[in-house]
């Protein structure tokens, strides 16, 4: 056997990630907030973009879409076109208006700072006070131990134990506790209702609460199961994260729809929401400048080459828009009996299913899909909510899994509190509905929805 040299020739198909077909994907897959933060990013770094404020008709605007689908031609955009379209937007002179922009709530540790800082304390201990609140958790819990505080500022124990003390007496109630069961001891303090059997209960059978272990407290304490059942719920109305109820800077604010399904006389219409996305065009100068200036210049290439960047977003942001729509729409003609009739109307509905009916690929359905909200005449949907599985029916139907737990959650609140049904029973009274479901998967819904066992429900009046 001999090695040797040559030549050969071999055809082959592969796809190719080019950095224009990603950029396409990762603004498929951007919600209307993130996306909007991308094009501003874009503004800054390409001068080819330019904003445009002035309104469209929506001849003008359809006209500017349908050149946006095909190739670049340098001659035939510089004589018959200048701007291209990139998501409708109006302009409302209140959005820009500065009261709109001041901050109207404070954060946790801006909070427990103004307390301190009105403390009537040396400013020794206003020091060891303000490290301890930037040591404190967006929940309100002291995420650091005192020992090591203290080692830190060089300072006694006593004094950050002290201080640590002064700010646990601050609003909200439960601030700077190390674990929950002080937290909930702080709490009970303030309220006066701190005795030896709620001390006990509090350190010794917490988890026995929490999980109805009545009977184990009650042959602990001697007391009846009726006053551990007052006890659980009246600590069920104290705050464990008392922290949380102040703002933070990750905190979402709002969200905003991409589409919307709206009901006009008997039919449902699908819009995008364009005025989340500023509109886009080529900015009349830059393109001037590259039409007078010599083709084989660093300028003219440098400016060539924003140029297709700037249509490359531009036509990915249609893309968007335009497969959005198809996917939405076709979710509104499977799921039509949800905006009639409720969850319960819910229909089995796959990835799959929405990427035939398109004739796309189910990577696409699932990127349009991640992360995008539907306003509908039934509320504020994640457009994941209509994929559901499905379970068949004695009739041969299926029905959607949401519709299921709907039931399974309707059988809960009616059920007497003394006796709570278990999941055999639920899993029963849905066969009799003619619903085929085991009592593993009535249990699976049911810690799904956040529900707890029969045992937990279980209340001792």
């Amino acid at each position: 056997m001999g090695l040797y040299f040559g030549l050969q020739l071999e055809q082959k198909q592969q796809l190719i990630m080019t950095p224009e077909l990603r950029q396409a994907i990762e603004i498929l897959q951007l919600p209307s907030f993130e996306l909007n933060q991308l094009i501003e990013q874009e503004l800054q770094k390409n001068p080819m973009i330019d904003l445009i404020e002035e309104q469209f008709t929506n001849e003008e605007l359809d006209k500017e879409s349908q050149e946006d689908t095909k190739e670049i031609d340098w001659e035939k955009y510089f004589d018959h076109n200048d701007t291209y379209y990139g998501g409708q937007r109006e302009v409302n002179d209140q959005e820009y208006n500065q009261e709109n922009y001041v901050k109207d709530s404070i954060t946790l540790k801006e909070h427990l700072q103004f307390q301190l800082h009105i403390s009537v304390v040396k400013p020794k201990y206003k020091k060891i006070g303000e490290y301890i609140i930037e040591c404190i958790d967006n929940n309100g819990y002291l995420t650091v131990d005192i020992e090591e505080i203290a080692q830190i500022l060089n300072e006694k124990l006593s004094d950050v134990e002290n201080i640590l003390y002064l700010i646990q007496s601050f609003d909200p109630s439960g601030v700077g506790a190390r674990n929950l069961r002080e937290c909930l001891s702080i709490q009970l303090k303030q309220m006066n209702y701190w005795d030896e059997r709620m001390k006990k209960i509090i350190y010794n059978h917490l988890e026995d609460l929490a999980n109805n272990r009545f009977q184990r407290i009650s042959k602990k304490l001697g007391i009846s199961c009726k006053e551990i059942q007052d006890i659980k719920d009246f600590i069920k109305t104290l705050e464990p994260k008392p922290g949380r109820i102040f703002a933070t800077d990750q905190d979402v604010r709002y969200i905003i729809p991409d589409a919307y399904i709206k009901k006009i006389g008997d039919e449902y219409l699908v819009i995008i929401n364009d005025s989340a996305n500023p509109r886009l065009r080529i900015n009349h100068f830059y393109k001037t400048l590259l039409k007078q200036e010599d083709k084989s210049s660093l300028t003219s290439k440098y400016l060539k080459e924003k140029l297709e960047s700037a249509m490359w977003l531009i036509k990915s942001i249609e893309q968007r828009r335009s497969t959005l729509y198809n996917v939405v729409s076709s979710i509104l003609e499977v799921q039509k009996d949800f905006f009639e009739q409720g969850v319960t109307a819910l229909k089995p509905l796959t990835l799959k299913e929405i990427a035939e009916k398109l004739e796309i690929h189910e990577s696409t359905v699932s990127r349009a899909t991640n992360g995008k909200y539907v306003q509908t005449p039934k509320g504020l949907f994640e457009l994941k909510y209509f994929f559901n599985s499905g379970i068949e029916s004695k009739s041969g139907d299926t029905m959607a899994s949401q519709g299921i737990k709907n039931m399974i959650k309707e059988i809960i609140e009616r059920e007497d509190s003394s006796k709570p049904i278990s999941d055999q029973k639920i899993a029963d009274i849905l066969k009799d509905k003619g619903i085929k479901i085991s009592r593993r998967t009535v249990a699976k819904y049911r810690d799904e929805m956040g529900i707890l066992s029969s045992s937990k429900r279980k209340r001792y009046v």
